[in-house]
């Protein structure tokens, strides 16, 4: 078995959706941000832990979870209120936590399907994007890069082949572009912060992940950058073949890349 940690702030719209996918755990927790509205009550009338966290940002919320909070079990699922566990990735789990292999493991990458408007968009999100989600508490560690998380070095980890699902559309496109904008000043931030160069050599590498993490830091060093963005994900990585939903979020990517540069360049002169 395993446990599963919910991050939520003001979430009363997405939880329960969140939470009927979890049925069949036997330890769920709720880690709030602080939610004034009935975020935490939802969550306590479905019988879910709940612990309340001031949030500073998501590599330390989820290592507060790790760390502080007491899991019934030693391998932890983290989700967000808009992720849903899917029935084959609760099969996968089960089995992964038990298998003796995994005790050489600190934890496993999981690649989530991402919704917009109710459709699987895999081409324009560069499907399988992975994530360190699945992993062993309390010593799995998280940092801080951009706007989320990522194993800290050092950590081991594994793949699953099953997918969670994460609907992107949830508030609509108008919290989607809020939320961006936060996502946008914190990404800034963080890339001024950052010294390091453009790894090259990790452009040319045969794995999809340092491959895709190094094509984030060149995107910073060139111009246009979101028409460019919008040509990457809309006919380079196909999201064309999305439909009418993968050119909708396609034109939000390339707003976003307008945020982020426009704080780049806003951050820049107030420094």
């Amino acid at each position: 078995m395993f446990s599963v940690v919910i991050l939520t702030l003001n979430e009363e719209r997405n939880l329960p959706g969140c939470l009927a996918g979890l049925a069949g755990c036997d330890d769920v927790v709720v880690l709030d941000s602080g939610s004034t509205d009935a975020t935490a009550d939802l969550a306590r009338s479905a019988g879910t832990r709940v612990f309340v966290n001031p949030f500073e940002n998501f590599a330390q919320q989820r290592n507060y979870a790790q760390r502080q909070i007491p899991f019934r079990h030693p391998w932890v699922l983290h989700l967000d209120a808009d992720e849903q566990m899917t029935p084959e990735l609760a099969a996968e789990c089960r089995v992964a936590s038990a298998a003796p292999a995994s005790a050489e493991l600190d934890g496993y990458y999981v690649a989530p399907k991402m919704l917009w408007e109710g459709r699987w968009i895999p081409h324009c999100t560069d499907y399988p994007a992975w994530q360190a989600r699945f992993v062993r508490a309390p010593q799995f560690e998280f940092i801080e890069v951009g706007h989320g998380q990522r194993e800290a070095p050092g950590m081991r980890l594994g793949r699953l082949r099953a997918s969670y699902l994460h609907d992107l559309s949830a508030g609509g496109e108008s919290a989607w572009l809020e939320k961006h904008r936060r996502y946008a000043r914190a990404e800034a931030a963080a890339h001024l912060r950052d010294a390091r160069g453009v790894p090259w050599r990790d452009l040319f590498s045969p794995a999809a992940l340092p491959r895709r993490r190094a094509l984030k830091r060149l995107s910073y060093e060139l111009p246009c950058r979101p028409a460019l963005r919008f040509a990457y994900q809309y006919i380079l990585r196909r999201g064309f073949l999305d439909g009418g939903a993968g050119w909708r979020y396609c034109r939000l990517l390339a707003r976003y890349e307008g945020f982020a540069a426009a704080e780049i360049r806003r951050q820049r002169r107030s420094a």
